[in-house]
């Protein structure tokens, strides 16, 4: 049974952001009442346009840290059936200048959103990352792999992925302890409309807006890591299902679950430079460039337990996925020279 077959109360936070936005929109279409938070240190209001003035959409402004926050958001859909958690401090490049805010925000805003569900009694889906893995080789990544540090004096990368693991036994001990309905779900390289792609961005982006500035195309290190990239609205059916889901379709407890939503399809960094460069149509230089420590050298997921138990498998290709991205990007840039 779904609970949402009969239209839930959601509080999402960190909404404006780039999934946070989109699940916004998922959300609300699939007829469910949602409470937006954003403090707006990253995300940007714009990206709720198509959710504003919708009478099943509202809009708290502050920070989920702050629990009277999380009340108000409640307040507004007289109660919560589901949160979905998303707020977190993201960005390699604030990884390695901010450790100390990557690790307080995300492990704070995770406290207070884990005791407000306890005290709510509602549904819990949290979005970590496959950097709660950390440097660890074997591929591909199971939902119960080990995860692999290294030593916190070599660079400060681990800051996001550390803390998602911490998280992540917060999550677990709220299971346990307090008898949360809680799941966890790990996006793998999301990727689509509304994704940074200025130095704080990601990979996707950041090699698409150089394509539309004529490059050149930057690569850290010799291009050879490779990633599994997928598609937004690919990664926003998961997480959604992962809420609306009483139980597993194959009869399963869902609370204590993580679940790895991400697509198998591997390619390296230099390949999807090249992939980018073809999507524009432009005949632009790659350039190599000293990369971020700390850099995993695979990651490719292993979705078995998303197919089985949330029916979830991706959709998109990642070719068919750089060309919509790019259209995209075109017409933004577009409307904003006009």
């Amino acid at each position: 049974m779904r609970s949402g077959e009969v239209g839930m109360r959601v509080i999402v936070t960190g909404a404006a952001g780039f999934l946070g936005s989109h699940l916004c929109e998922s959300l609300v279409s699939h007829g469910h009442e949602v409470a937006a938070i954003d403090d707006m240190f990253r995300g940007k209001k714009k990206n709720l346009d198509a959710c504003k003035g919708l009478p099943d959409f509202h809009f708290v402004s502050g920070d989920c840290a702050n629990m009277d926050v999380l009340v108000k958001a409640r307040d507004k859909l007289a109660g919560v059936d589901v949160i979905y958690h998303l707020a977190a401090i993201n960005g390699t490049r604030l990884f390695h200048e901010r450790p100390d805010l990557v690790i307080r925000v995300n492990i704070a805003t995770t406290q207070t959103v884990i005791a407000f569900c306890a005290n709510e009694g509602c549904r819990l889906v949290f979005t970590s990352s496959p950097e709660a893995f950390g440097e660890i080789e074997n591929m591909p990544l199971a939902v119960d792999s080990d995860s692999l540090f290294t030593p916190a004096s070599s660079h400060f990368r681990h800051s996001y992925g550390g803390s998602k693991y911490l998280c992540e036994i917060l999550v677990n001990h709220g299971v346990k302890e307090k008898s949360i309905d809680a799941r966890i779900v790990r996006p793998f390289n999301g990727y689509g409309p509304r994704l940074r792609g200025d130095a704080y961005g990601q990979v996707v982006s950041i090699f698409l807006a150089q394509c539309y500035d004529d490059g050149p195309v930057t690569i850290h290190g010799n291009g050879s890591q490779t990633r599994s990239f997928t598609w937004v609205e690919d990664i926003i059916t998961g997480i959604r299902l992962c809420g609306e889901l009483d139980s597993g379709l194959d009869g399963s407890k869902l609370a204590g679950r993580s679940f790895n939503i991400g697509n198998p399809e591997e390619i390296s960094i230099a390949d999807l430079a090249t992939a980018c460069i073809g999507v524009s149509g432009k005949g632009i230089e790659m350039v190599n460039e000293e990369g971020h420590p700390g850099d995993s050298a695979r990651r490719i997921p292993d979705i078995s337990d998303a197919e089985n138990m949330l029916g979830w498998a991706p959709t998109v290709s990642l070719q068919d996925g750089l060309q919509r991205c790019w259209a995209w990007l075109v017409a933004e840039r577009e409307a904003q020279a006009n």
